[in-house]
């Protein structure tokens, strides 16, 4: 295992750098122009007080993008890891959270958010096994470029090399 990771980690760090990025970029990109459902979904979750929730929720998109940025492009690789892995176990205990207390929201990961149809309790548990889930595969890719944050494509490393010499 020693050795599939030093002949393919550069590769393997790119890919996670790429996954974690983008999924990042994303789900800040389809909220940060819909601040008012953004701010409903973080308040939906019933953990903070009101306003806090609402100016998380103005926040919490810009910051998704601005590390999904910095991951794709390479650049201050292990802070932007260790941010994207706090965000994505905080998304894991704040679905916990309110699957423990048996409230029913969309997660709102993706844009949108909110209080679910408690006709559809089923479907909103399963949702939150598989975000769960979602969001712990991410953590672990996070994790991973903590360790090993210099790989292909990256801006990080050539700036590296040339410190260096």
């Amino acid at each position: 295992m020693k050795n599939f990771n030093a002949k393919y980690q550069p590769v393997i760090t790119l890919l996670c750098r790429l996954l974690l990025g983008s999924v990042l970029l994303v789900a800040g990109a389809l909220k940060a122009f819909k601040p008012d459902e953004s701010a409903g979904a973080v308040a939906a979750y019933k953990i903070l007080p009101t306003n806090l929730a609402h100016l998380i929720g103005y926040a919490l998109p810009w910051l998704e993008i601005a590390i999904g940025i910095l991951l794709i492009i390479g650049l201050s690789t292990r802070f932007a890891a260790i941010v994207g892995t706090a965000v994505m176990i905080i998304f894991i205990a704040a679905i916990v959270s309110v699957w423990a207390r048996g409230i029913l929201i969309d997660c709102g990961c993706f844009g949108g958010g909110g209080e679910v149809d408690p006709s559809k309790a089923s479907e909103a548990h399963r949702a939150y096994l598989m975000e769960i889930l979602r969001d712990l595969g991410l953590a672990l890719t996070g994790a991973y470029l903590y360790f090993f944050p210099y790989g292909r494509l990256s801006i990080e490393k050539p700036l590296q090399n040339i410190e260096e010499q």
